[in-house]
């Protein structure tokens, strides 16, 4: 039992940004519009720099391989971790993008496979690739959690601290942690601001690290807000009291550990030398 304080109002916001005729903007297709084209750019800008072994013109075609991947993979993930039975007694209802049900783990995956397909088949480096991808991805976190903010879904557990906010699509009227805003910070702010902090130091030398410091960062993160967030009502919690993100995050930071202690091994080439000898 919680004793009602007095809590935040909750900023209620439209989830429809603005509506041009019958088609209506939401907030969190603007969220991942935002999150890819700022990665993009900022990419462009990370593979530019020094002895980069990707080139900003790889990148620049990566885009849609990794939209698709983050889309496909996705809703794909939401449907197989989160709502199996519900998609398998409706599986129409899989093509209901607008209706939500969208996994970080999922998209991640389908992220992982666009980039060793793009990696293959323009025989980049996989891993130097991956790592200037996953330098970007904070951004998309970032934005996709202050657009479930707005949406008022996935939010915390029912708590009495003094910043707890009563949700609209919460029957039960509790307050409850906002944990929209601290995986926002977590997951956005303060994984960004590690990595670049890291590829300021070079890291980026060995491939690899940067992507193994993200998982590492990532999941701890993960597991870290999922305290404090409200298991989806149709798993609850599972096993020893986790959540399937917390579950899901576990083998992210057993394969970033592995990344990153074996990423020595993985000297960057210097690819502008075959530039000016192309040139």
């Amino acid at each position: 039992m919680f004793t009602m304080l007095p809590t935040i109002a909750f900023p209620v916001i439209d989830p429809i940004a603005f509506q041009i005729g019958p088609l209506a903007i939401r907030w969190y297709a603007l969220a991942y519009v935002a999150g890819i084209v700022l990665g993009w750019r900022l990419a462009m800008r990370l593979a530019a720099r020094g002895s980069s072994p990707v080139r900003p013109a790889e990148v620049d075609d990566l885009v849609v391989w990794v939209t698709l991947g983050i889309i496909l993979g996705g809703r794909i993930g939401y449907i197989l971790f989160y709502n199996f039975p519900v998609y398998m007694e409706e599986p129409l209802a899989a093509l209901r993008i607008w209706e939500g049900g969208m996994s970080f783990h999922g998209g991640l995956i389908g992220v992982v496979l666009a980039v060793v397909l793009f990696a293959r088949n323009r025989r980049i480096p996989l891993f130097g690739l991956g790592d200037v991808v996953a330098m970007v991805v904070p951004i998309g976190l970032f934005f996709g959690r202050i657009a479930n903010f707005i949406n008022g879904e996935l939010w915390g557990r029912a708590t009495d601290v003094s910043w707890a906010m009563v949700f609209p699509s919460d029957e039960l009227h509790l307050p409850r942690h906002p944990s929209q805003l601290y995986e926002a910070f977590l997951e956005g702010i303060v994984l960004f601001i590690l990595l670049m902090l890291m590829e300021r130091r070079g890291i980026r030398r060995n491939m690899g690290a940067m992507s193994g410091i993200f998982l590492i960062g990532y999941g701890i993160a993960r597991i870290a807000s999922e305290f404090f967030r409200q298991p989806d009502p149709q798993l609850d919690f599972l096993v020893f009291g986790t959540t399937m993100g917390q579950l899901l995050s576990v083998p992210m930071i057993l394969i970033g550990i592995w990344m990153a202690a074996t990423s020595g091994r993985r000297p960057a080439p210097d690819r502008s030398k075959e530039d000016a000898v192309a040139a």
